[in-house]
């Protein structure tokens, strides 16, 4: 490590040295070893420096990090002082350290509303279908951001117990807007294409309008001829004045945007 290099994290003003390390990292996004020894160093000796560096360290933990840093960064996972626990789990996720699962659980429960939402998304990068008890009360949460993160994260674990939960979200609403739910269903194509054409005809104007929302996010020709029937002679509408039909014509043209793009990434 250059000792010119490690001083640039230690010198100046706090902006002069988070200057210093956006050019670290621009050097080190370019293979400079260095610059990547030096970021190695901020996580390892992370008290010696100031939180805002090693955040901003850590949002690109994928530039320099490798597997010197899983100690330290499982050290500063439980590290209630420094405040660091969120930017912990965010490394932790960007360098797939399974070992982080216990203590990225027990974060759930952290007081700050950052640590809890990214310990929720690193569990989904980095958890199995064991974890899925421990995130499902966050589809409760009275913070809609979280409901958000942990839909997402158990759209990503998989399973019959994440999708399982999912649908009692989509089935026993407890809020009016979750098109987060439906996204998350819509990971679960094909399986969940049946079911979800099934709740497109049901009663309840609100879950064919989720559904509809669903169904076009799974990019799944299956799809097409219940949107088609919903656009053109559902006139239900929502708790929140949402128009099912509406609904049905978005979801078609997600739909045909998805696939679209995956044809775009197959032919290039």
């Amino acid at each position: 490590m250059n000792p010119a290099d490690a001083r640039l994290l230690k010198d100046g003003d706090l902006e002069t040295r988070k200057e210093n390390l956006r050019l670290l990292l621009a050097r080190a996004a370019e293979g400079d070893a260095s610059a990547k020894e030096v970021l190695r160093a901020l996580v390892r000796d992370y008290r010696d420096y100031h939180l805002a560096l090693y955040s901003l360290a850590l949002n690109r933990a994928e530039v320099f990090g490798d597997n010197s840093l899983k100690a330290p960064l499982l050290e500063s996972l439980a590290d209630t002082r420094y405040n660091c626990q969120a930017w912990a789990a965010m490394g932790c996720a960007a360098l797939g350290f399974h070992d982080a699962v216990p203590g990225l659980v027990a974060m759930l429960d952290h007081p700050q509303e950052i640590a809890r939402e990214q310990a929720v998304i690193a569990l989904g990068t980095l958890g199995d279908e064991s974890v899925v008890p421990a995130l499902i009360p966050g589809l409760r949460d009275s913070i809609a951001g979280m409901r958000e993160r942990t839909a997402e994260s158990l759209g990503m674990i998989g399973g019959e117990a994440a999708l399982a939960a999912l649908w009692d979200e989509f089935d026993n609403r407890r809020y009016y807007r979750i098109g987060y739910i439906s996204s998350a269903l819509a990971t679960f194509t094909p399986a969940v294409i049946p079911r979800l054409c099934q709740a497109a005809a049901g009663d309840d104007p609100d879950q064919r309008y989720w559904a509809a929302v669903a169904l076009g996010s799974t990019g799944d020709d299956r799809a097409v001829p219940t949107l088609e029937r919903l656009m053109a002679h559902d006139r239900g509408s929502t708790v929140f004045d949402g128009m099912v039909s509406v609904a049905a014509k978005k979801g078609l043209r997600t739909l045909r945007r998805i696939q679209a793009a995956i044809a775009a990434r197959a032919a290039s």
